[in-house]
Order: C-alpha cells, then sequence, then structure tokens
C-alpha cells in the first residue's frame, strides 16, 4: 500500500498487488468532485437525499458529500459499504482534511471514527451509516432503505471480478427510489449495456478535467423497462 500524489497535489493509494489505484492518478479530489458530487449529488432533486456509497475506501467522497451537505444546509444520509477499513495512520497520511477548518477536520476524523453498523450523526447535515459487508452480494445491505443516489465507485471491472455485473446493478436498480441515480467513474461499453439491461437509462457524460473523457450517470424511472427510452 503506497501513498502517491496525483496531478491536482491531492493523494491517492496504490495497490501494488493488484496494480491499482483508490482515485485517478490525474487529480483524487477533482475526479471526487465532478463524478459524486457534480454529476451525482448536486444533479439529484431530492431535499433530504439518501446516498449509498459501493466502496467507502479513503473516505474522500463522503467527506466531499459532507462538506456540501452542509454548505447547502441538505440533511442527507450516506450509506458506506465496504469490507475493509484502512489504518488510521494511511487516512491521516493522504492529508484530505489539510487545508479545511477546525470543523472539517473534524467530520473527517468522526467519520473514520464512526462504529460499523450504527447511524452516526457527524454533523446537523450529515448522517454517516458504515457497512461492512461484501456488496457483491446484497443480502449484506439490502434492507428496505430506499436510496436517491449510488456512488459507484469499485475497483475497475479487469482488476476487481464480480462487481460490475448486471445482477449487482439488478439489486441497485431495485433499491433506488423511482427518480433515483448511479454514478459512476467507468465508461466501458460492457458496464452500460449491464446499466440498460436491468432498466436504467443511461448518459454517457464529459469526464473530469484532465481526466477520463466519458463517465456514466443511470437513471431509475418510474416505467417498466420495456417503457424505458434508453439513450444511446
Amino acid at each position: 500500500m503506497i501513498i502517491e500524489k496525483t496531478a491536482d497535489g491531492s493523494s491517492t493509494i496504490y495497490l501494488p498487488g493488484m496494480d491499482e489505484h483508490y482515485h485517478s492518478v490525474k487529480g483524487a479530489r477533482t475526479e471526487s468532485q465532478h463524478i459524486f458530487l457534480s454529476m451525482g449529488y448536486d444533479h439529484c432533486t431530492a431535499q433530504s437525499p439518501v446516498v449509498m456509497e459501493f466502496g467507502f475506501g479513503t473516505g474522500l467522497n463522503a467527506l466531499l458529500t459532507a462538506l456540501r451537505a452542509g454548505e447547502t444546509t441538505r440533511p442527507t444520509t450516506y450509506i458506506a459499504l465496504d469490507n475493509t477499513t484502512l489504518p488510521a495512520d494511511v487516512v491521516d497520511a493522504l492529508g484530505y482534511a489539510d487545508g479545511l477548518d477546525d470543523e472539517g477536520r473534524r467530520i473527517f476524523q468522526a467519520m473514520h471514527q464512526a462504529e460499523w453498523g450504527r447511524d452516526a450523526a457527524i454533523s446537523p447535515y450529515f448522517t454517516i451509516r458504515k457497512v461492512r459487508c461484501d456488496f457483491t452480494r446484497p443480502a449484506g445491505w439490502q434492507d428496505g432503505t430506499r436510496c436517491d443516489i449510488v456512488y459507484f465507485d469499485a475497483f475497475a471491472p479487469d482488476k476487481q471480478e464480480g462487481v460490475w455485473t448486471a445482477e449487482l446493478f439488478a439489486a441497485i436498480h431495485d433499491t433506488l427510489s423511482d427518480g433515483g441515480m448511479l454514478v459512476t467513474y467507468c465508461a466501458k461499453g460492457s458496464v452500460r449495456r449491464n446499466l440498460q439491461s436491468v432498466g436504467f437509462t443511461v448518459e454517457r457524460l464529459p469526464g473530469p478535467p484532465g481526466g477520463k473523457r466519458e463517465i456514466l450517470r443511470a437513471t431509475k424511472h418510474a416505467q417498466t423497462t420495456q417503457d424505458i427510452n434508453v439513450k444511446q
């Protein structure tokens, strides 16, 4: 596990055994801000959104969401799914709290220290529930909760088998509210087709500055799968 600086000055983790990074080397913070905040959270019209993240990891996506929830005074519930916990010294060394005010640093520390499996009110506008599970198995996270946004931030399809499947996307589709959406950095044709096959309307959107050319946003509509006009 190696900490590396990315093009925008923020850090990511490199896993030599997988030859994979947690975030884009073109800019970790820039990627998260663009894909999950700008194209996901900000695009969602729910007044009190429920966000589910597939891959809590470093906590960067959760931190940015908590800060945006506070800025917009938008009560947000954040359900973070993962089966691993990063060591505290690695989290600190990433420096994601550097440059934040005292409240921002407190929020970042509190979300990492929050007990798994319980709701933790981190701020007046942000409650997190970390769920330790193999998220490829929906029984570990499906509990009847309706989500408005899914951040699908798993490792790349060629690095992590059994994740980017139509079966998992179908379970996510069932969990989302009508009008809910999934956003992801991966725009591979096979991923897009799997999303479409379970009823999502899929958009290819511009990627983050200096990063991937395209990303995906998949939206669930109230119509039946047969009635959905899928954007090609």
